[in-house]
């Protein structure tokens, strides 16, 4: 296992050491809320979101069966929850909607440093993009670009198979390009 300092901590945690539990948090806390912000595209809700799934994993620690890394265990319960969330809120805002209310601004957030856009904009914007794609593909390329984890790991993440994985990401990508293609004049993907 490549998490050796986790699980030791998690086994402290399990024998009931609340010190180990806070150190897990202070190790993956960023992550956690990192991935919910790219799936939910609200701050405020991505912090709830983050602070939710630990609650669920101290509250389940006992279940976690150390055959994977914690990291990717905490992956597998924020997904979960955030997937809830964007099944809760749908239908939002449709592709044709965003682009027809923040194209531009899109467009240049899309093209990157050198614009006269917000970065802060910019992300809201981009994730706003994110969460146009089905919730099952925005994790799996979230969990790949922004992440960088490995195909399995992701499978680990998701409780799906590799074969799954890497044709969702195929999907997510190709889908993901179709509805950026119209705001480039040239082909850029």
């Amino acid at each position: 296992m490549t998490d050796t300092p986790d699980l030791s901590l998690v086994r402290k945690a399990k024998a009931g050491s609340r010190e180990a539990f806070e150190e897990l948090v202070r190790r993956h806390h960023p992550r956690i809320v990192r991935l919910a912000a790219a799936l939910l595209a609200d701050p405020e809700e991505a912090r709830d979101a983050a602070q939710e799934t630990f609650l669920k994993a101290f509250r389940f620690l006992v279940k976690f069966k150390e055959d994977s890394a914690f990291g990717t265990w905490l992956y597998r319960i924020a997904s979960n929850h955030c997937l809830d969330l964007i099944r809760a809120r749908r239908p939002n805002q449709s592709w044709d909607e965003l682009l027809e209310k923040d194209g531009d601004r899109l467009e240049k957030a899309l093209r990157g440093p050198g614009t006269d856009s917000d970065p802060l904009e910019n992300r809201d914007l981009l994730a706003r993009a994110l969460g146009a794609l089905s919730p099952e593909y925005a994790i799996v390329l979230t969990l790949r670009e922004t992440e960088g984890l490995s195909y399995e790991e992701i499978a680990q993440a998701t409780d799906s198979s590799l074969d799954c994985v890497k044709a969702r990401l195929k999907r997510a990508r190709k889908e993901l390009e179709e509805r950026l293609r119209p705001l480039f004049k040239s082909d850029t993907f």
